[in-house]
């Protein structure tokens, strides 16, 4: 059902990844299994948080706030990917379509001042470790992730707005997994410069402003720990926010690839493979790389299970 010719219709069609049955059900298996990993991974992370004093610092208080971004991210995109692995009709209604949109890119722009943040917690913590509880009080921590989440969210909303007032004449076929937003701008009838240069310039306010952000914070963390002259301290200092540094990397890199310069952007399948790292891959690996290089997680991990195991074998004595 259309409105007219000029406006967005009742209803979407995404292509997805492929349109072969048996590579679908394997694709639903895979991801299913990976999207259960990552929920679950990230929940045991901030259980653990709550759970161990020793890890009630601001560190993570911002670990808490990624895992949760992590995981709503990874919701606003994969059930209904694993929805049309198995159904016939590719169909995602109107409304849906604007609010997977609005969720998976306000969500994606507050993990990037989320890390940038932490990239400042870290600094503070190696530049100047001697003031950083008087730094890092828990006002400017609630402070930062507020302005996080809300700058992520009015960047979206806008977004949103302006992408759902371009004329489609009855496009329906969105060349994607999800309703990404420059697969759903592509679908307009009509010039889009204006909206391509909106996303460049939003991607450099929330995304090449923490970049630089965090590089510059970085600079001076290895200028201080360069001029440790203990190894030990050096290699303890660097191991501070060594798990920090790598999420950096592969998260910044790919989103400078894909909306820094929308006229010069990746193909399609690019598109899409990168949409599925964040969608997938990210919330994955962070508990992974906050666990398994991180002796602070190592360390409260342990001691759980140790209550776990001495819980259980009073109970079972009894």
């Amino acid at each position: 059902m259309e409105r007219d010719n000029q406006t967005w219709g009742s209803e979407f069609i995404l292509l997805g990844l492929t349109s072969d049955g048996d590579t679908q059900v394997s694709l639903f298996v895979l991801f299913l299994a990976m999207y259960l990993v990552r929920v679950l991974g990230n929940f045991l992370i901030v259980l653990l948080i709550r759970l161990d004093s020793r890890l009630h610092s601001p560190m993570y208080f911002f670990l808490t706030n990624l895992s949760l971004v992590d995981v709503s991210y990874a919701t606003s995109i994969v059930p209904q990917l694993l929805v049309h692995f198995l159904a016939e009709h590719k169909g995602i209604p109107f409304l849906s379509c604007a609010a997977q949109l609005f969720f998976s890119l306000g969500l994606g722009g507050i993990e990037f001042v989320l890390l940038a943040v932490m990239a400042y917690d870290s600094y503070v913590a190696v530049c100047d470790p001697l003031r950083y509880s008087v730094i890092m009080h828990g006002g400017l921590c609630t402070g930062l992730a507020i302005t996080s989440w809300l700058s992520g969210s009015i960047n979206s909303l806008l977004h949103t707005a302006i992408t759902f007032q371009l004329p489609t004449c009855t496009n329906r076929y969105i060349d994607h997994i999800s309703c990404e937003i420059l697969a759903v701008v592509r679908l307009a009838c009509v010039d889009t410069s204006s909206n391509e240069v909106a996303i460049m310039v939003s991607s450099i306010i929330l995304l090449m402003t923490p970049f630089l952000l965090v590089l510059l914070s970085y600079v001076r963390i290895i200028s201080t720990i360069l001029k440790i002259q203990s190894t030990e301290g050096r290699r303890k200092a660097f191991h501070t926010c060594a798990s920090h540094l790598t999420v950096v990397a592969l998260c910044y890199g790919m989103a400078i690839f894909t909306y820094i310069q929308p006229h010069s952007s990746p193909s399609v399948l690019q598109e899409k493979l990168i949409s599925l790292f964040y969608a997938t891959v990210m919330p994955m690996l962070n508990p992974v790389i906050y666990s398994l290089r991180n002796k602070e997680v190592k360390g409260a991990w342990q001691k759980l299970l140790g209550q776990f195991s001495g819980l259980t074998s009073k109970l079972a004595t009894r």
